[in-house]
């Protein structure tokens, strides 16, 4: 088969399979059985409902990785997709099913990449890693996280890792998240004391009296960025107040806030400030903090310079560094990977009913993953 005919056809087999997170509906298992017989050695890592993969070739540094997710979320209503979620399909020059963007194509292309790779340099230097799991679209926690930290434990580090996430903002290859944002959650409770809000002198309203500290925060600059990073923001997502009568005022105020903020802050200084501003309100209050990522960053190096010449090469483009968007899995791999890079198709669809990717992009972006792995591998463009 071509390169984007075996690609677009493994593809199809993982969108086949219904593997909302955390199910993996035998995802790592037919992926396994194609990287066996070109010499990976297969560990599963599988705990708490949750299915991973490490697999490797080689033995030698420099260790260059693939990484991403089986999972998917939910498809939504069936009944407005123009196909079945779960059915491959081909339609006006797309395929379409859950996961053909978020990130089932990608992980194909990881596979025939290195199956087209390994076809020309058998005998490569360094090795060659693929990281998968099925819990990147759920809470994260049973997932690339603890792969991580077993290959930590037992010294085992990355060099290079690409992450297949959907890049891409209109055409393949016109952007690369070179980094992401951190995430810092919390829960405040504001305390307060319940009581009829014909007698306000009687109570103690915890809304009325975090509404000037709140003002307050949203006000906040928290940083200035950098070049790669815009400013922290801070966002009140949830309140939740009341025994749902009008005619009492609540004793408790439920805030749940998240920080997304960049290398120039950290967790630390952020809670401390934000806790500066509650007591100088003279606010009764209790607090859980909870960080699910911190922020990374990989400058102009190999990877990046590696990858933005295959795309210049395959498409053209001259691509985009990025640190825009939610997290990834990328947070986690930066642990032991000092350049970690994401990189895959189009991402307008991804998460939406009818989610698609473009034909003309699956041999493109296997052939990039090639001739990324041969620049670092080998030191020269893949030869088809």
């Amino acid at each position: 088969m071509s390169a984007v005919s075996s690609t677009l056809a493994l593809a199809g087999e993982l969108i086949s399979r219904p593997s909302v997170s955390p199910a993996d509906a035998g995802c790592l298992e037919l992926l396994a059985a194609r990287l066996a017989p070109l010499g990976f050695v297969i560990e599963r890592h599988d705990q708490g409902g949750v299915c991973n993969l490490w697999a490797r070739r080689g033995a030698a540094s420099p260790v260059v990785c693939f990484a991403g997710h089986t999972d998917v979320v939910p498809p939504g209503p069936e009944s407005r997709w123009h196909s079945p979620p779960f059915v491959a399909t081909v339609r006006d020059g797309m395929l379409h099913g859950r996961g053909a963007a978020d990130m089932k194509t990608s992980v194909a292309a990881f596979i025939t990449a290195i199956e087209d790779f390994l076809a020309h340099h058998p005998r490569h230097p360094g090795s060659i890693a693929v990281l998968l799991t099925s819990d990147e679209e759920g809470p994260a926690t049973h997932g690339t996280v603890k792969v991580v930290e077993r290959l930590a434990a037992r010294g085992e580090k990355l060099d290079y890792c690409i992450v297949g996430e959907p890049t891409s903002a209109t055409r393949l290859g016109d952007t690369i998240k070179n980094g992401r944002r951190g995430s810092l959650s919390a829960t405040l409770t504001l305390h307060g004391q319940q009581g009829h809000v014909a007698y306000p002198q009687l109570a103690k309203n915890p809304i009325h009296l975090f509404a000037p500290a709140l003002a307050e925060l949203s006000r906040v600059q928290w940083d200035e960025g950098n070049e790669f990073f815009p400013p922290t923001t801070w966002q009140v997502s949830n309140i939740h107040a009341g025994t749902g009568a009008n005619n009492v005022i609540p004793g408790e105020c439920e805030v749940m806030f998240n920080f997304r903020f960049s290398p120039a802050s950290t967790a630390e200084a952020l809670q401390a400030r934000t806790l500066a501003v509650l007591d100088r309100h003279g606010l009764d209050y209790s607090i859980t903090w909870a960080l699910s990522g911190k922020p990374f960053l990989t400058g102009r190096g190999k990877l990046v310079t590696a990858l933005s010449a295959a795309i210049h090469a395959e498409t053209g483009i001259s691509a985009e560094l990025s640190t825009s968007g939610g997290t990834s899995d990328g947070r986690f791999i930066a642990d032991i990977c000092p350049e970690v890079v994401e990189f895959g198709p189009v991402n307008t669809t991804i998460h939406q009913i009818d989610e698609c990717v473009a034909l003309d992009a699956i041999e493109p972006l296997s052939s990039i993953y090639c001739h990324t792995l041969s620049q670092l591998l080998v030191g020269g463009e893949h030869t088809a």
